[in-house]
């Protein structure tokens, strides 16, 4: 039998749900466990940590919207990523983790094998977690790490955190995307993200939706994405002070060097990436962003085929 995906979303579990949850983990049945938004016992999230521990199918894991709600869990959560060796993509957006919950949570991060893809978007971070989420990116030449990294709606996070990511993505070689929207960034902090842009070899997404840039920021973006290659592909600027004029100015540069890069190499091996994070918006109410409609309470069960991407290239 093909691994398969379980979606809850929104609902609170039942204690047959969570066997059923178990069970399937334990038998390496399931790719993809996505419990967005849940609500479940102690107990309960307990036995589903400790069956994930020990899963070897498991790629992906969606635990959005408060799950993971207090410290214990936290310690439940981070003994199971050290057992476990195959989630390459662990989604906690909106968990009130902190800089402590994060500190708990980091020996576990950095060094689980497989992870590639993490999510800590509304997560009440500040600077201490910054310092910990740097060592995730490690420098060019070092061991592996992380290729997207998702840190929207962090409001505590101060422009010197900022600056220590933007150098630590600089070196690092493996990050592709980086997603920083609805974070208070100013002109100040995009023009250090413009010169780790310029520096690195790998970011190919750079999402600064809603962070208080102004003209200022896109014109350095600009002249960042004209006089200097590099691998970037993807630059979002909506929902800032910014004039329409230098978005599509900027837009059409990073096109025609797409195009480029396709006449000299092909189509390109980028691989798309299954997307477990959430919109901002989800707490924001008039934004360009809409979160997608919830499935019903029911539990949806697919076969295989979700994450495949991410696994071929994280296989190669």
């Amino acid at each position: 039998m093909l691994p398969s995906s379980i979606q809850i979303s929104g609902e609170p579990l039942s204690g047959a749900e969570v066997r059923d949850i178990c069970r399937g983990l334990r038998d390496n049945a399931v790719r993809l466990l996505s419990l967005r938004g849940c609500r479940l016992c102690d107990r309960d999230f307990g036995r589903i940590c400790r069956a994930l521990a020990g899963a070897t199918s498991l790629a992906q894991l969606n635990l959005n919207l408060g799950v993971v709600s207090s410290p214990s869990r936290i310690k439940q959560l981070a003994e199971a990523l050290r057992t476990n060796r195959s989630i390459q993509s662990l989604f906690l957006h909106g968990s009130p983790l902190t800089d402590a919950g994060l500190a708990l949570l980091n020996p576990a991060l950095a060094l689980h094998p497989a992870l590639v893809a993490l999510d800590l978007g509304d997560c009440m971070l500040g600077d201490e977690a910054i310092n910990l989420i740097c060592g995730l990116l490690p420098p060019d030449g070092a061991k592996s790490g992380l290729k997207e990294l998702t840190l929207s709606a962090n409001p505590g996070i101060t422009p010197k955190g900022w600056s220590r990511l933007a150098i630590a993505v600089a070196h690092s070689s493996q990050v592709r995307v980086l997603n920083l929207d609805y974070n208070p960034l100013g002109d100040h902090v995009a023009g250090m993200l413009a010169v780790a842009v310029a520096s690195s070899r790998t970011l190919e997404v750079l999402d600064l939706e809603g962070t208080g840039l102004t003209n200022q920021s896109a014109q350095t973006l600009l002249d960042m994405v004209e006089n200097y290659p590099t691998a970037l592909r993807s630059l979002v600027l909506a929902e800032n002070s910014i004039s329409p004029e230098l978005q599509q100015q900027i837009c059409d540069l990073l096109s025609e060097g797409e195009e480029e890069e396709e006449v000299a190499g092909g189509t390109g091996d980028t691989q798309e990436w299954e997307r477990g994070r959430e919109p901002a918006a989800h707490q924001r109410g008039n934004s360009s962003w809409m979160c997608p409609s919830d499935p019903s309470s029911q539990m949806v069960l697919m076969t295989s085929g979700l994450g495949d991407s991410l696994l071929a290239e994280t296989e190669m």
